[in-house]
């Protein structure tokens, strides 16, 4: 189980608002599996953000541990650093607006289910992210 504590982790274009809270990512591994990678245990990253003149919330994703998803793991700590992750806006799913929401790079937000619930198994899940960090300038050579 490992911890990640910064300052101002959420991507937001309204630089004036400053947005100095204390965010948390924390990371542990389950013993469970995620379909598709039914012989590795799983990494659960835990995503934390305090209410503070925006609406905070909490996310988790999951990510199958073997090589691959231990890439994307340390690619998205990168991203997650440099603010990439979550912006403020306008929720898709509650219509909510100011609140923290997702930036573009898909995570899994449940073990089951396939692509249409956010879930596994979704062969080219890891791929496709790795895709969207790089388009977000993170890359695989930076780990």
């Amino acid at each position: 189980f490992f911890f990640f504590q910064a300052e101002d982790g959420i991507r937001d274009f309204c630089l004036s608002r400053g947005l100095g809270d204390v965010y948390k990512r924390q990371v542990s591994t389950q013993s469970t599996w995620v379909p598709g990678y039914e012989q590795y245990s799983t990494f659960v990253i835990y995503y934390s953000f305090p209410s503070k003149g925006y609406s905070g919330t909490r996310r988790q994703a999951f990510l199958p541990n073997n090589d691959e998803g231990n890439r994307v793991m340390r690619m998205l700590k990168i991203a997650f650093e440099r603010r990439l992750i979550f912006t403020v806006g306008t929720s898709v799913t509650t219509g909510r607006t100011n609140c923290v929401i997702w930036n573009g790079i898909h995570h899994k937000t449940s073990i089951d289910g396939g692509p249409q619930n956010y879930g596994f198994p979704d062969p080219t899940y890891l791929k496709r992210v790795k895709e969207e960090l790089a388009a977000k300038g993170v890359y695989e050579t930076e780990i």
